[in-house]
């Protein structure tokens, strides 16, 4: 019994922070604070702590201490193609995109190697904020080759792009191959987002591929990590 107590009082937290006693960034009770509450020793609190950090209610902050995430996360499908347009509909919340960089560049060195391009070839390069619910979380990179998207504008991208490229330029995108990783803030990221003190961010890399097998685009998609779950179906084939 002694061996599960950290279980116990794990779920007696989860039960506090689903209830809402602990609301999304609220500071959780110091380790002193719960070993005297429980009556148990600072091990058992950390490994309580620890599982909480595991399975996404909290996060720990060096000297500040573990702050509650929202539990009641976005989910983002990491399989499909989908556009922010089409991500934000389904989830039925007020979104507003902000276009912060939009220009036609040459290929730099890392363009060369994350499109297969040459520095002779032409990119449109479009960095967009997306705000959710007043609160900018997500920061896009994308990247176009102007080869298969000769005309592109400012307007264009403050809606759906993927609208304007399937519809009006009569693209076929296909299929993406996805990376996922979790990084270190940039300066960029904290000039666009609203990231309260969290040091790192969820990065998603996409290289999409039109129905030819052609790479037309690459993304950078920065995700506020509080803000979000990755999502997706398997089927185990037999």
């Amino acid at each position: 019994m002694k061996e599960n107590k950290f279980i116990s009082i794990y779920e007696q937290l989860v039960d506090k922070i689903k209830r809402g006693d602990w609301r999304p960034n609220t500071k959780l009770p110091s380790e002193n604070e719960l070993v005297e509450q429980y009556q148990t020793s600072r091990e058992t609190i950390r490994k309580a702590l620890n599982l909480l950090s595991q399975n996404g209610y909290i996060q720990k902050m060096k000297g500040k201490g573990s702050f509650v995430l929202d539990v009641s996360r976005f989910d983002f499908p990491v399989s499909g193609l989908v556009s922010f347009k089409e991500v934000a509909e389904k989830l039925g919340h007020t979104s507003t995109t902000i276009v912060k960089e939009f220009e036609l560049v040459k290929a730099d060195q890392d363009l060369c190697t994350q499109l297969g391009v040459t520095k002779k070839d032409l990119i449109w390069k479009v960095v967009r904020a997306r705000e959710i619910d007043g609160e900018k979380i997500i920061l896009d990179k994308d990247f176009f080759h102007k080869k298969y998207v000769p005309h592109l504008t400012k307007d264009i991208c403050k809606g759906s792009i993927y609208e304007y490229l399937e519809k009006d330029l009569g693209l076929k995108i296909s299929f993406a191959k996805k990376e996922i990783s979790v990084d270190e803030l940039t300066e960029e990221d904290k000039c666009y987002l609203d990231l309260k003190d969290y040091e790192h961010i969820v990065v998603v890399r996409n290289y999409v591929y039109l129905e030819d097998a052609s790479l037309f685009q690459y993304t950078e998609s920065r995700h506020r990590l509080d803000k979000f779950r990755f999502v997706d179906f398997a089927r185990r084939g037999i």
